[in-house]
């Protein structure tokens, strides 16, 4: 993987941004909803499972243009940590209560007993699938990537499938 979901989520937002945002200022900054949000997921490396995920992120009610401003710390059982800063890009659907997001972060990594990924900068792109609840709360089924986008010698990646639910911000 070589950030794909982030180049789908940069050209979409982008499109989106040209058609619904530009007349009154494309990155002017607008208030969005915003939740916490619990994870927990598999990781693998080259198909095969390596442990476990737990993440935690929040999308900001903060938006410039089409893009929520997000962060997100994540902590595996074999000591992995990685914290970065990023940006969301939500798509609504034709189908009621439901939402496809994908994502694009920058952040640092610390390897514990995990997969060596080549350095300290690592970026996370993804995709979810949540249906949201009557209650505001968004459950969702999601992809993550990690990789250093070949900013090293080594590029290896980690992915992770989770379930994530969302809390809206009060």
């Amino acid at each position: 993987m070589n950030g794909t979901f982030a180049a789908i989520m940069m050209v979409l937002g982008l499109w989106d941004m040209s058609v619904n945002y530009c007349q009154t200022g494309c990155f002017v900054e607008r208030e969005v909803a915003g939740y916490t949000t619990y994870a927990i997921g598999e990781t693998s490396f080259n198909d095969d499972p390596v442990g476990t995920e737990v993440y935690v992120r929040r999308d900001t009610k903060v938006a410039h243009g089409p893009f929520q401003n997000v962060y997100g710390l994540s902590i595996s059982d074999t000591g992995d940590v990685w914290a970065g800063i990023g940006h969301a890009y939500t798509i609504e659907t034709r189908i009621e209560r439901v939402d496809v997001q994908l994502h694009a972060m920058t952040g640092l990594y610390s390897r514990g007993t995990g997969v060596d990924l080549g350095g300290p900068i690592e970026f996370r792109s993804g995709i979810e699938v949540a249906y949201h609840l009557e209650n505001g709360m968004r459950l969702g089924l999601g992809w993550d990537h990690r990789s250093n986008l070949e900013i090293y010698s080594r590029n290896p990646g980690v992915e992770m499938v989770h379930v994530r639910l969302s809390i809206p911000l009060e």
